[in-house]
């Protein structure tokens, strides 16, 4: 149990106003269970206070960072997108269950399952960045703990009261198919986060060898 909530938005290390990150996430642009699960926790996140909500455009997982744009070669991008789809390409789509909403130590935020298929998602997507660049280049971040934001802590609260509204307004929990992962080009400057898609990959499809994605 957490007994306060933080800002989420203070500057992380390395990151500045102006600077974005590519990264693997998946994002739901089109998903009709993500667009009722967010509409059904709205009361919820309304009632919450001292929270940034995300609009339903901006819900993500992150998966795996690559690096900052202005380090990562635009060269480089091709070969990695390449490895990326060989190391997809038997790697099957497959059914997720989101929520119910907890209280994290900066976001409510709808834990993802199975987490050991996401875990093995990752791996895959970190080896194909090591192909290209070696094991010493792979951005190292805390082990996969899978969610989608709802929203962000924007100051500092006592968790209790957060937690017991969670609890009576609960929107319950929604399951829909992992397909694909998406290479983005994100950026925080506005205290939410806002990305550019660079280029999506299919789960389980096997594609042709001089094909890089876009």
């Amino acid at each position: 149990m957490i007994k306060e909530v933080r800002d989420h938005w203070y500057w992380r290390p390395n990151w500045r106003p102006g600077r974005s990150f590519y990264t693997w996430h998946i994002l739901f642009p089109e998903d009709s269970v993500l667009t009722e699960v967010h509409a059904a926790y709205q009361q919820l996140v309304e009632a919450l206070p001292g929270i940034t909500p995300v609009p339903q455009q901006w819900l993500h997982l992150t998966l795996q960072g690559v690096g900052f744009t202005d380090k990562v070669p635009q060269t480089d991008l091709g070969p990695i997108l390449e490895a990326t789809q060989r190391r997809l390409e038997h790697f099957r789509p497959f059914e997720i269950k989101l929520g119910p909403a907890v209280v994290d130590v900066e976001s409510l935020q709808l834990p993802v399952t199975p987490v050991d298929r996401m875990r093995r998602l990752r791996a895959q997507l970190r080896a194909a960045i090591t192909d290209v660049w070696g094991r010493d280049s792979v951005p190292v971040l805390p082990e996969l703990d899978p969610h989608v934001s709802l929203g962000y802590w924007n100051q500092i609260a006592p968790a209790e009261p957060l937690e017991k509204l969670a609890r009576a307004l609960g929107g319950g929990v929604a399951t829909t198919e992992l397909t694909e992962v998406t290479l983005i080009e994100l950026n925080r400057d506005h205290d939410q986060y806002e990305w550019t898609t660079y280029a999506t990959v299919p789960l389980g499809i096997q594609v042709a060898s001089d094909g890089a994605g876009g």
